[in-house]
This record gives C-alpha cells, sequence and structure tokens, in this order.
C-alpha cells in the first residue's frame, strides 16, 4: 500500500519546527512493527503513518496534547483505542474499535471526568493537522 499521509505529516517539522525533518523524527518501521505487534487490535494506516513520520520528534508528540507511543496504545471498556491525550488529562481522543479498518477513521473525545465519548467530526488527519495550527499558533500569539 501507498503511503497516503506520511510526507504531509513529515512536513510538520518544517511547517512548526522550522528545521528539516530528520530520519530520526520518525520511527522505525521495524521499530514500529515491534511495539505494535504486541497489540490484539489493527491500527489505522494514518496513524501508523503519524508514528513513522513524526513518532520520534517530542516536539510534536508533546505539543500542548501528550501522543501515546505504540506500545502504551490501549482500548478502553467502551472500545476505543486511545491514542492521545491533553495536559491536563481532562480528554482522552481515540477511535471506535469497529473503525480501525478505515484507513484514516474519524477522531472521538472522551471527557474523563464523566467518561463520555464525543465525535470530533473530523478524521485523524484533519483533527492532527487542525490541533498542529492551533497548538503552534496559539503559542506565538502568547
Amino acid at each position: 500500500m501507498t503511503d497516503m499521509f506520511l510526507e504531509k505529516f513529515r512536513a510538520l517539522v518544517p511547517t512548526y519546527l522550522e528545521d528539516e525533518w530528520q530520519e530520526e523524527d520518525g520511527l522505525p518501521t521495524d521499530e514500529l512493527d515491534s511495539a505494535l505487534a504486541e497489540h490484539q487490535f489493527q491500527v489505522p494506516l494514518v496513524l501508523r503513518e503519524f508514528y513513522r513520520a513524526v513518532g520520534g520528534c517530542e516536539d510534536i508528540m508533546e505539543a500542548y496534547h501528550y501522543f501515546w507511543d505504540p506500545e502504551e496504545l490501549e482500548v478502553d471498556d467502551e472500545g476505543f483505542l486511545m491514542f492521545l491525550e491533553d495536559e491536563e488529562e481532562q480528554f482522552t481522543w481515540g477511535f471506535r474499535v469497529g473503525d480501525l479498518g478505515i484507513p484514516d477513521p474519524i477522531v472521538y473525545r472522551r471527557n474523563n471526568a464523566r467518561g463520555q465519548w464525543k465525535s470530533e467530526e473530523g478524521t485523524f488527519s484533519e483533527f492532527v493537522f487542525d490541533m498542529f495550527e492551533w497548538a503552534f499558533n496559539d503559542e506565538e500569539e502568547n
């Protein structure tokens, strides 16, 4: 399968960090495959490519929100694969397990205090690009 999102995710580094993308910014495919092999669930193509592109770049992986390392991914009791949490741990983002075969599935957000999941009404790629634009532009305004 061709890489659908890899170059767009790699472009996050020069766009927001004003540096060229380097090999160490991403996770090597064999390392990623090894980390994901321990799970009993499939990981969407878009999330795999995100890790391959920027999984080793701390400034991207921890920009106001914390993307979970591949080996930390887990499915909650309600059937959502969780991959991201905000700084204050008020919200967690994930995918419905039933959507994991979709290359770029819709993202859901859980209010951790209430335990309720709600659609973000956008795919992972849309969500990620919007989130980084907000995170880095907000940082510049402060």
